[in-house]
């Protein structure tokens, strides 16, 4: 047998994925709901989330979730936010950097597929570097892309990416990067069938 052939009757290994998604609660207690199920899922599957290392909001849930399921968590954090409050010491990992520029750099580096759940600017900033970085070709293998969608608050997002592909500023292909799903286990079965975890 090839050395081909018996790679691919490996079983597949297990991935990590990045969750960005708000450091509050937000207003509907839906997204903690959607949070939950996601960190649960991960779990649950016998990957590992990586995050940005808050317990607070929906950062804290998605973790506590996972790590309630057994799962391993890896949080990144800046130093500046390294507060009691703030910083979750719980986790499998907790890595702090020196700023925002190095955080999103080893999140990327750490994960295989990226979720966006419901959160603000920061949420949007670290979706789009990554969605940008796999338009380039800069990741050193395929890192899917999702957004959970928790009634509805996505949807003006998704219909200015339509527009602007439709006006001719995003190619089709590139739209195609982000997938919306508001199905937990849709949309990592999506990221599953796509990304190409890299070897340890």
């Amino acid at each position: 047998m090839s050395t081909d052939a018996a790679a691919s009757d490996d079983p597949p290994r297990p991935l990590r994925v990045c969750v960005f998604c708000g450091s509050s609660d937000g207003a509907d207690p839906a997204y903690g709901r959607a949070a939950v199920a996601v960190g649960a899922a991960i779990a649950r599957r016998g990957w590992t989330l990586v995050y940005g290392g808050a317990q607070v909001g929906l950062m804290g849930m998605v973790a506590d979730a996972a790590l309630e399921w057994g799962g391993e968590v890896v949080g990144v954090i800046p130093h500046g936010l390294f507060r009691d409050e703030v910083a979750h010491t719980g986790l499998t990992e907790l890595v702090e950097v020196d700023g925002m520029l190095e955080r999103k750099a080893l999140m990327a580096e750490r994960s295989d597929a990226f979720v966006a759940l419901p959160g603000g600017m920061g949420t949007l900033d670290e979706l789009f570097e990554m969605l940008t970085w796999s338009q380039l070709g800069l990741h050193p293998h395929p890192k899917p892309s999702g957004l959970l969608e928790v009634d509805g608050f996505w949807g003006d997002l998704v219909a200015f990416l339509d527009r602007a592909a439709a006006d001719g500023f995003i190619r089709a292909r590139h739209r195609a990067l982000l997938h919306v799903a508001d199905d937990v286990d849709a949309l990592l079965d999506h990221l599953a069938a796509s990304a190409r975890p890299a070897l340890p």
